[in-house]
């Protein structure tokens, strides 16, 4: 199997001021043509050190892949950081150099002469075209190595892979490597994997626990010769997963619950309501993160203090004033009323305590009830203690990710 290395440029990378991306993509892309990533390097814009990370990638690696620094400016040095690691001369692309003028010319603004640098190229190399931006991508293929330079932002360096530098790549792929998520909610990553305790010694498929923040989620991995075949291996274990941990499941390679509601409202001809006291309209912003979301999204609601709960949402003051603000009583009155007072088929109550601080009552930060009515049903009410008080965001996003599975389980069973 080839083995890549990822080099990505840019001291705004070791800053942190750009979150890396390219190297989570390339390293997907390249998983699924059956090439191997063992490093991944990230690299200033100074041209002993990129030199040194070329020259260090090419001594354990068939490939060596590097996004980023290709612009126009005297801190872009990959090209010519390259081309001095193999003692090529940079040439002008007049192709490139053309569509670069024509691009101002379109604009009607002056060319600064200093973007010609991007249709500077190692002689010998081969160019893809940018159809996104103005940096062409390069390929350099010397002494049993293959090098590959891609344009740093993620709009163009994407498809200019898709489209042109998986082909570039293809005689290096001698099998295929396909991999699912198996999504799950409700359960824990060390539950989960008991579960499945005899599927994790598998060895093709592989299958590997993951946790991440309210959630966990099993990767099933398969290499076969054709995608067919590694489908085909990847099924039954797909299925057997699904059968042990049930409605714990809520997709494979589902993006994420609130794509997983979105989907289900779109499919039924339903609309959602939220009426949200701690989470600050955070599980109405998850919704409508997903495009086509305005067909089932209602309304959102943000009753914070009390007598909002009561004016708004018809929250009785006797309620609050015996269970208090934090109570699955309130909850359900909060769903019921924000259900009430518009045209959605469901309506969804949040409240707890989001922390650092616990309410005057005792309870601690962390808890929260959630609520869900629904035409024509009984109410639902869940209570949840993540059991971290400092962590307000993460209590704020548990508990909106559980009233997005509240909701997913409601549409699911009505299936």
């Amino acid at each position: 199997m080839a083995v890549c290395e990822i080099l990505c440029v840019g001291t705004e990378l070791l800053l942190g001021d750009i979150l890396n991306t390219n190297a989570r993509f390339l390293s997907k892309e390249l998983a699924l043509m059956g090439i191997s990533v063992l490093r991944q390097t990230t690299v200033g814009d100074n041209m002993q050190r990129l030199c040194a990370a070329f020259n260090e990638a090419a001594s354990r690696s068939d490939i060596v892949i590097a996004c980023g620094g290709l612009g126009p400016t005297a801190d872009d040095i990959t090209k010519e950081a390259l081309a001095q690691v193999l003692g090529l001369r940079l040439q002008k692309h007049e192709p490139t150099a053309r569509a670069i003028e024509q691009y101002f010319q379109r604009r009607g603004v002056p060319m600064p002469r200093t973007n010609l640098k991007q249709a500077l190229v190692p002689e010998g190399a081969d160019v893809f075209e940018n159809r996104n931006g103005s940096a062409p991508g390069i390929g350099v293929k010397d002494a049993g190595k293959t090098y590959v330079l891609l344009p740093g932002p993620p709009r163009e360096l994407e498809p200019m892979f898709r489209d042109r530098v998986s082909a570039y790549l293809a005689s290096y792929s001698d099998c295929v490597i396909i991999s699912h998520a198996v999504k799950t909610f409700g359960i824990g990553e060390s539950l989960m994997a008991e579960k499945v305790a005899d599927l994790l010694e598998l060895e093709n498929p592989t299958v590997a626990p993951y946790a991440k923040d309210a959630e966990a989620y099993l990767r099933v991995t398969a290499r076969a010769a054709s995608r067919q075949e590694a489908e085909r291996l990847c099924a039954p274990v797909i299925h057997e997963i699904r059968r042990r941990l049930g409605s714990k499941v809520y997709g494979v390679d589902t993006e994420n619950l609130q794509r997983r509601v979105v989907e289900l409202l779109q499919t039924k001809g339903l609309k959602v309501a939220f009426a949200e006291s701690c989470t600050g309209g955070y599980a109405a912003k998850r919704i409508t993160d997903i495009p086509g979301s305005s067909a089932v999204f209602e309304c959102g609601i943000v009753a914070y203090a009390n007598a909002v709960k009561s004016r708004l949402l018809g929250v009785k003051p006797g309620t609050l004033k015996r269970f208090g603000a934090v109570s699955t009583q309130t909850a359900v009155e909060m769903a019921q009323g924000v259900l009430r007072i518009s045209e959605a088929d469901i309506g969804v109550g949040i409240t707890g305590i989001a922390g650092p601080q616990s309410d005057t009552g005792g309870k601690p930060a962390g808890l929260c009830c959630i609520a869900l009515a629904a035409k024509g049903a009984a109410a639902r009410v869940e209570t949840i203690e993540t059991g971290r008080a400092n962590d307000r965001e993460y209590n704020r996003f548990a508990a909106s990710s559980k009233a997005m599975d509240m909701i997913r389980l409601y549409l699911e069973a009505a299936e």
